[in-house]
């Protein structure tokens, strides 16, 4: 007899679509995974940029995880919502965005917060505003080691503004952040050659850095694709994200890391405008549109089918002459790039034996929570 597929939802005519679903079987099989792949669980620090919920949080949480990292004041502020003890917004906060980060310190007592910064004028205000709530922020140097958006190489400058830092009042330097999402070969041997040449001058840092009578620094490093490598460093807080519902993208070129897909896009045939082709209601607005085309989605039902035209609510496939899709038929999509499919959906259905049996608000999705 024919295995009912892992993803299969036996009430799925109950289940409108576009919809997001989760399978939280699959997403504590991640979490243990992810443990079970490092020494000492106080080195993880995962990203929870990819679900932005406050039930994934609390799985991890239940599992012992104790650390976090966001790029958001509304992620912070969710995670603080569940209680997280300690919260790296790895960002630098400017202009108004500072303001909300003291605010959520003062209304989170609970939580210790630190953020990112790159230049002392940012640091300087942000412990001008520091010193007049009455508190001092943990911050981190950002560190540009080759992805070349923000943060400062970690050379002679990134020691001046370390000292500078301990010099203020408002803020205190605990430590370094360094992310390296530029590297990802699918050669494990490779991606770990590149990965170990962009930390060797962090790790360099953070000796000269400890020479200087400082205390020794924290150091956060990498994302998904150079986790493992990351993982057998010691004393290196690893922070990736993406495994908590993995997709194709990393499932393709990280195939050293066995995580289960556990977020899917379910879709349906919505019309049939010639013999050969069919369009689904999974649009712009349904999928995460940054890769090509071709590579947006792969339906695990109907992997034949090819992407040959996107608009904002729908996708046209090519089926080949004499498909046998019929209107109505459902499809289930593993995106490319879970993280930003996901804040395309104000919730995610859970799944669980086939049914569904509830959901979980992507909450931190919105710019604004309360603070």
């Amino acid at each position: 007899m024919e295995q009912t597929p892992w993803y299969f939802i036996n009430d799925v005519t109950e289940l409108d679509s576009p919809a997001l679903v989760v399978y939280p079987d699959r997403v504590r099989q991640n979490i243990s995974l992810l443990i079970r792949s490092i020494d000492d669980i106080s080195r993880l620090r995962p990203h929870v940029k990819t679900h932005k919920s406050r039930e994934a949080t609390q799985l991890m949480m239940a599992a012992g995880i104790r650390k976090f990292k966001c790029a958001t004041i509304a992620e912070a502020e969710m995670l603080a919502m569940v209680g997280a003890p300690d919260v790296l917004l790895a960002y630098q906060p400017i202009g108004a965005k500072q303001h909300r980060f003291i605010e959520l310190i003062k209304t989170n007592s609970y939580t210790q917060f630190s953020c990112l910064v790159d230049n002392l004028v940012t640091a300087q205000h942000l412990s001008d505003l520091a010193v007049e709530a009455g508190m001092v922020i943990p911050v981190y140097i950002d560190l540009n080691v080759g992805m070349n958006r923000t943060g400062i190489a970690p050379d002679e400058a990134a020691l001046t503004l370390y000292e500078a830092l301990a010099e203020l009042e408002g803020v205190r330097p605990v430590g370094l952040h360094a992310y390296d999402g530029h590297i990802r070969n699918p050669d494990i041997d490779l991606r770990t050659a590149e990965c170990d040449a962009a930390f060797r001058p962090v790790q360099q840092l953070a000796e000269t850095l400890t020479a200087r009578e400082f205390d020794k620094p924290v150091i956060v490093a990498g994302g998904s694709p150079t986790f493992p490598i990351h993982a057998k460093r010691t004393g290196v807080e690893c922070s990736p994200g993406t495994f908590i519902y993995w997709d194709k993208g990393y499932g393709t070129i990280l195939s050293e890391q066995p995580f289960l897909p556990a977020g899917l896009v379910v879709t349906r045939v919505i019309s049939l405008p010639d013999p050969t082709k069919i369009c689904l209601d999974l649009g712009h607005k349904s999928i995460a549109a940054e890769s090509e085309l071709a590579q947006r989605v792969t339906f695990l039902n109907a992997p034949e089918l090819k992407a040959i035209g996107q608009s904002e609510e729908h996708l046209v496939m090519e089926a080949g002459k004499g498909h046998s899709y019929q209107i109505g038929d459902v499809l289930y999509g593993l995106p490319n790039h879970i993280c930003p499919t996901c804040a395309l959906y104000e919730r995610a259905h859970t799944i669980e034996k086939g049914i569904v049996t509830g959901e979980w608000q992507t909450i931190a999705r919105d710019r604004i929570i309360s603070v």
